[in-house]
């Protein structure tokens, strides 16, 4: 297993910097991009078998927690889709060189899909780096469609009245949802119009994902011009796709990428 002391880089500006904490592995390109999901950090098992799988091919990789993550600076409950994004762009520009194939992660997956259609609009020699994406059931939209439209109305009122709910989790404590998370996330949509990613966008769902339904990549792939996109689906598989077996499918979609 790979592992490394983490490096920092500051984003952000006055009351808004923030210290996000990163690992880098060097190697050949197209380097990797790694985009964990929603509470998740970027030594999770997913992330530490890609590392692991990217040294024996000497492959470059970057991966960094989100703010209020991990072992970056920050709350929580400060956290942002917006805050999020551009901590990502921030690690893409600064942090990789050449070729690069974003992987995402249900959150992540959402932030690969931002991260590229911003850059496509306001830095397409930047955009142009990124060679495909690889995505885990894609959490797109994820405050307004997954969650917004999914609150009974009781807990909007909490969300809206008290500024924030505790929701249970079945991988661990309650976390909060905030109504700065709601608001920001609607300034962040990608599925309000059609677009074309110009570039392979692979998709590995299960079928039985209890937190993104396997139906909102079909959206997502029915949202997606230019006949790109790929849609991989696991007939058993739940959210996490960490199973060896899922793992070893995530790899085998990457190595399709990669040339």
């Amino acid at each position: 297993m790979i592992v490394n002391e983490p490096e920092f880089i500051e984003v952000g500006n006055g009351a808004a910097a923030r210290r996000i904490a990163y690992l880098k592995q060097d190697g050949g390109s197209p380097g990797l991009l790694w985009l964990q999901g929603f509470k998740s950090d970027m030594v999770s098992t997913k992330a530490s078998a890609l590392a692991d799988w990217a040294a024996a091919r000497k492959l470059a990789l970057t991966r960094f927690d989100y703010s209020g993550h991990g072992q970056s600076g920050g709350r929580f409950e400060d956290g942002t889709l917006g805050r999020w994004i551009e901590e990502a762009r921030a690690v893409f520009e600064r942090l990789t060189q050449g070729p690069q194939i974003v992987i995402g992660s249900s959150m992540g997956g959402a932030i690969a899909l931002a991260l590229l259609k911003r850059l496509m609009a306001e830095h397409p020699a930047g955009a142009a780096r990124i060679k495909a994406l690889v995505l885990i059931a894609p959490a797109w939209d994820m405050t307004e469609e997954l969650m917004w439209k999914q609150f009974p109305e009781a807990i909007k009122r909490e969300v809206l009245e008290k500024g924030v709910w505790m929701r249970p989790s079945q991988y661990g404590d309650p976390y909060p949802i905030t109504r700065g998370l709601i608001e920001d996330g609607r300034r962040h949509l990608i599925g309000s119009e059609r677009w074309n990613p110009a570039r392979p966008v692979v998709i590995l769902h299960g079928r039985l994902d209890p937190d993104v339904p396997f139906a909102h990549s079909e959206r997502l792939v029915g949202s997606l011009d230019g006949g790109w996109t790929r849609l991989v689906e696991v007939p058993d598989g739940e959210h996490r796709l960490s199973r060896p077996e899922d793992i070893d499918l995530l790899f085998g979609l990457i190595e399709s990428v990669l040339g």
